[in-house]
């Protein structure tokens, strides 16, 4: 497939993240995840031998679909919760096993982030959350997820291709923060933004993997989609 369109197809997520949110189901929530996937796998699909780190970021939307599953089915139910968590824990890790195969830390942005999130997390979240097993996994999220971004930062990636994973990551650090005020802090008014940059984070991070494989046959490696 060539590369126009690649970034073509990037439709099909972004209008299943409108009908997701919307409201006409679940599973076009799913569909943004499931569709990233696809359009991933087909871009790179006669060079996933030299790109093998692709399969961390498949591998972290596929958790990424686990976690929305449990989230939207826990109701009052605290191992559901959790399990969501264990599993978007897993999919930063994914993220970031790619950023780092692709870069390094950008360490002072990581000692902002720690700054600011770890004061949040000791005098916001840790009075809040009830449950000690729930605020350790509260505490483990927040540190994997400041790193995320960190390492997404210091990517050698392309240019666009490195801010646009840079603002994937970002998106999915704003949603969980926005989700951390809904869940702990019974603070409702950004709720209506934890979809819209949960699903552009999909988008943006879908958007950088084909930036690159572009990138590769622009500058004259030869890329057949």
């Amino acid at each position: 497939m060539s590369s126009k369109y690649l970034f073509l197809s990037l439709l099909i997520p972004l209008v299943c993240s409108v009908l997701a949110y919307t409201g006409y189901g679940f599973e076009f929530q799913l569909a943004v995840a499931a569709s990233c996937i696809g359009i991933i796998t087909i871009a790179y699909w006669k060079r996933i031998k030299s790109f093998a780190d692709i399969s961390f970021v498949i591998g972290a939307l596929v958790f990424s679909m686990g976690g929305d599953w449990f989230l939207s089915n826990k109701g009052d139910n605290f191992m559901m919760f959790a399990a969501g968590i264990g599993l978007f824990f897993f999919a930063h890790l994914g993220y970031l096993i790619f950023a780092l195969a692709n870069g390094k830390l950008n360490r002072t942005l990581l000692y902002v982030l720690l700054a600011i999130y770890l004061s949040f997390y000791v005098f916001v979240l840790y009075p809040a959350i009830d449950e000690k097993i729930l605020s350790v996994f509260s505490f483990v999220y927040l540190l994997i997820s400041c790193v995320s971004v960190a390492a997404a930062a210091g990517t050698n990636l392309p240019k666009a291709a490195k801010w646009s994973y840079f603002a994937g990551i970002v998106f999915i650090l704003l949603s969980d923060t926005i989700i951390a005020f809904k869940e702990f802090l019974s603070y409702p008014d950004l709720n209506f933004l934890i979809l819209p940059t949960y699903y552009a984070a999909h988008i943006c991070i879908t958007f950088a993997l084909i930036e690159r494989i572009t990138k590769k046959q622009v500058n004259g490696t030869k890329v057949k989609a």
